[in-house]
């Protein structure tokens, strides 16, 4: 058991309303959960924390795959943590999981009722566990082949390109043989897609314009279209999807922080004369796919065939800070957060 008797924790004060800010979240001292373990029942101690932009959404009191994080309650998000207790041989002491064990240095997990937290193998270190081997990349793995059903030769655009989900959902694209155009914030994020992502394509949605650019990169049109983003990138999109073109909707991070619901798309007629498909999906109802498509992750990802960043801040005051990098454009790659005084 641990020396400490107190569980740092970052609270939800409120529901954001429109950009979330630091003043959403309260620090907070909370007892350490007791030892006595209900049977099944593991407590683990966080050493890695992930942040994902549909943390955001969860924070808002409205209906969803998950329930909303409630007011007052620990901040629901990923992490990495060891096992430090055990009620469960499944999950022996000084092993390593994953899990949403949230914005705390200590929970218990394995409740009934709740996800079963993740193995994690001894090779694996746990900025890959949160990373590039984490729920991120196979989003982007069942995304593209099982939700769009990514062919060979296909015309593939990504937005939200060089973010942690679009930038495999890039390479995986570029690895089934297609052509694929990215778009992402700024020059060096562009420069990653094309240098080291392999798009053939980027296109600053900063410095142009979104739509005339996919004309003369796409005359052809759009086969497969892959979108983080929503808003008016989801309207240009469309507005050049091929006949028979497939869009899969991942997230909508350009909406997250609005305070009134976006109007639009504007233009979902097009899907019509276009015999064109547009589907939303969500992870947790691919989990049989995860053992196969982690299995090629791991083959692309050992072999260099797919590369991938790691932005990691470090320090247990700074979680809201890090959190709001999501959104402000400044992480580098999947964003991460070391919790200080920890091995």
């Amino acid at each position: 058991m641990p020396a400490e008797t107190v569980n740092r924790q970052w609270l939800l004060a409120r529901r954001p309303r429109g950009q979330v800010g630091v003043d959403d979240f309260a620090r907070h001292d909370a007892p350490l959960p007791q030892a006595d373990l209900a049977a099944g029942e593991i407590l683990v101690r966080n050493l890695m924390l992930g942040f994902d932009p549909a943390q955001r959404g969860w924070m808002d009191d409205v209906p969803s795959y998950l329930p909303p994080i409630m007011i007052d309650e620990p901040v629901r998000g990923s992490a990495v943590a060891r096992v430090i207790a055990s009620g469960n041989p499944a999950y022996p002491e000084g092993s390593m999981v994953r899990g949403l064990f949230g914005w705390q240095d200590y929970a218990v997990a394995a409740r009934a009722g709740d996800p079963d937290p993740v193995p994690i193998s001894e090779d694996t270190a746990p900025e890959e566990a949160l990373g590039i081997f984490g729920a991120a990349s196979l989003t982007a793995y069942v995304g593209m082949y099982d939700v769009g059903r990514l062919r060979a030769g296909d015309c593939v655009l990504v937005s939200g390109a060089a973010g942690a989900v679009g930038s495999v959902a890039t390479q995986i694209a570029r690895l089934a043989g297609a052509r694929v155009i990215g778009i992402a914030g700024g020059a060096e994020k562009c420069r990653w897609l094309i240098e080291d992502y392999g798009a053939d394509a980027a296109i600053d949605y900063r410095a142009e314009d979104v739509r005339a650019r996919l004309g003369k990169l796409a005359p052809e049109g759009i086969d497969l279209f892959f979108d983080n983003v929503g808003g008016a990138t989801l309207e240009a999109g469309i507005a050049h999807i091929a006949r028979f073109g497939r869009i899969v909707l991942c997230g909508a991070i350009s909406g997250y922080n609005d305070t009134h619901a976006a109007v639009g798309p504007r233009n979902l007629m097009r899907l019509i004369p276009q015999r064109a498909e547009m589907r939303g999906f969500i992870l947790l109802d691919h989990l049989d796919r995860v053992p196969s498509a982690m299995a090629e992750l791991r083959h692309w990802v050992r072999s260099d065939r797919i590369r991938y960043r790691t932005d990691i801040q470090q320090g247990f005051d700074i979680i809201p800070q890090t959190f709001l990098r999501l959104f402000n454009g400044s992480n580098q790659g999947k964003q991460l957060l070391r919790i200080d005084g920890v091995e």
